[in-house]
């Protein structure tokens, strides 16, 4: 025992300490861009690393000026890749629009410029006609009603807070109808049965998974019978042999039952998306026209603006969703306000084509994508010279709405393929991925695409310039 633990002993003494670490240039670097604490605990966990390894009989033969030299190099890397976590800009190139993972959708100058704004002291509860408290939100709610025809709304802070506060608030206890077909699972796991058993609803479903019947509504009613539901299915469809009640019909049913009527209609559709290619997205409007009493949809797909939750309807309604106090846990903070107020106001100004970057670049046409792209291709290649082994072609394809919007309305394009004769595809779309600032690419056949679709002009300058630096 005694051998064995004076070999383990002098094996673990050629271990640096986390002080003769710390004393490197590369830990100097990492300290002064992460701060000690968290320089440290890069050294502790990377020196566990080489102990475990030592122990296992897992690391090379080395002295200990030698493992210093390979733990600097170490950190050097750990460093990278630490200052890589956390938010920070990409260039989409990916040809997706309301990209979930890469913050859906990006707002309009104006709207990053009111956030700006809004970030010190603002008038989020201060009215300055009458220097008094005003109300939160407030010009929100009268843009909403403007664009919806609506009688009241409210903003809470996603659309899943919004469906979460109209059933707790109206259906606690009590059931609510929705047909089998409506019950998606949506990005991240989100399921509607799971909200719904949440907020204390009791769930009834009816019909079946392609075809529900008015009828199937009705005979589901009964005295514990809170809200007939509907659900805008997102990023699922059901095609072939469907049915299923319009929102009129599914009104005319609740109010001759005296029951509430919610549309959860998703992506917040402000402007008919039908003239781009994109059907069956529910016009927020029209659902409003049809008397539905309460609907709810996201602000930051379709619609264009910052992460938020909806609701608009019925002004008794909303005015008792405003009093509860769980709207407190759910509102919006006072730069989300301020983004989404500008964002409203572009649609009252009817300059949202062109002012909101989802709408322009859905609108964008493939012959001005292709254009754009053969522009885009002459001047890299002009950039790097006859000497750059990398490729350039154009191929035809497609790019996607996304964040659950139209997906069966592929949008035609014109890609950017690059390949590199000693890279691979993946090495390729690594190399750009970790580039300042990082582009966001796809891979398909073997070749990296690039789709233009998803870039404004300063991301298009920025790529090209980045791109001709690397390669």
């Amino acid at each position: 025992m005694r051998k064995k633990a004076s070999s383990a002993g002098s094996r673990a003494a050629i271990l640096p300490s986390v002080d003769e670490v710390l004393s490197t240039d590369e830990a100097a670097k990492l300290t002064e861009a992460l701060g000690r604490d968290r320089a440290v605990a890069i050294v502790r966990s990377l020196l566990a690393q080489k102990r475990a390894q030592l122990f296992a009989g897992e690391l090379p033969a080395a002295d200990r000026p030698a493992l210093v030299r390979q733990l600097a190099a170490q950190l050097a890397e750990s460093g990278a890749a630490e200052q890589l976590r956390g938010v920070r800009r990409v260039i989409n190139a990916t040809g997706v629009v309301i990209h979930t993972n890469l913050g859906r959708a990006p707002l309009s100058d104006r709207a990053k410029a009111a956030m700006n704004e809004a970030a010190g002291y603002s008038t989020i509860e201060y009215d300055l006609t009458t220097g008094s408290r005003g109300a939160r939100g407030g010009q929100v709610v009268s843009l909403i009603k403007l664009l919806t025809g609506a009688e009241d709304a409210l903003a809470v802070n996603n659309c899943a807070a919004a469906a979460l506060l109209i059933l707790s608030v109206f259906a606690a206890g009590r059931e609510v109808i929705v047909s089998r077909g409506e019950l998606v699972e949506i990005g991240g796991d989100f399921r509607i049965p799971d909200i719904l058993s949440r907020t204390g609803a009791v769930l009834r479903e009816v019909g079946t998974t392609n075809r529900t019947h008015l009828k199937d509504y009705e005979n589901a009613i009964s005295g514990q019978t809170a809200m007939i539901l509907k659900v805008h299915p997102s990023n699922f469809r059901i095609s072939g042999f469907t049915k299923s009640p319009s929102t009129a019909a599914l009104v005319k049913l609740a109010r001759e039952r005296g029951l509430i009527f919610y549309e959860d209609a998703g992506s917040g559709a402000l402007v008919d998306f039908e003239a781009m290619g994109i059907g069956g997205e529910p016009v927020i409007s029209n659902v409003v026209a049809s008397r539905a009493d309460l609907v709810s949809f996201s602000g930051d797909k379709l619609l264009g603006g910052p992460q938020a939750g909806i609701i608009a309807g019925r002004s008794d309604l909303v005015e008792k969703l405003r009093r509860d106090p769980f709207y407190r846990a759910l509102r919006l903070d006072k730069t989300i306000t301020a983004a989404l107020e500008a964002t409203l106001d572009a649609y009252a100004r009817d300059s949202a084509r062109n002012e909101i970057p989802v709408l322009a670049m859905l609108s964008a046409s493939n012959e001005e994508l292709a254009a754009r792209a053969e522009r885009f291709s002459h001047a890299l290649a002009k950039k790097l010279g006859e000497c750059s082994a990398l490729e350039i072609n154009l191929a035809k394809g497609v790019s996607a709405v996304g964040g659950g919007a139209g997906p069966d309305a592929p949008l035609e394009t014109t890609l950017i393929a690059l390949t590199h004769p000693r890279l691979t595809e993946t090495e390729l779309e690594q190399i750009l991925r970790s580039a300042t600032p990082p582009i966001i690419v796809r891979i398909e056949g073997g070749r990296v695409l690039i789709d233009l679709r998803t870039l404004n002009e300063y991301d298009e300058a920025t790529m090209l310039e980045t791109i001709a630096r690397l390669f």
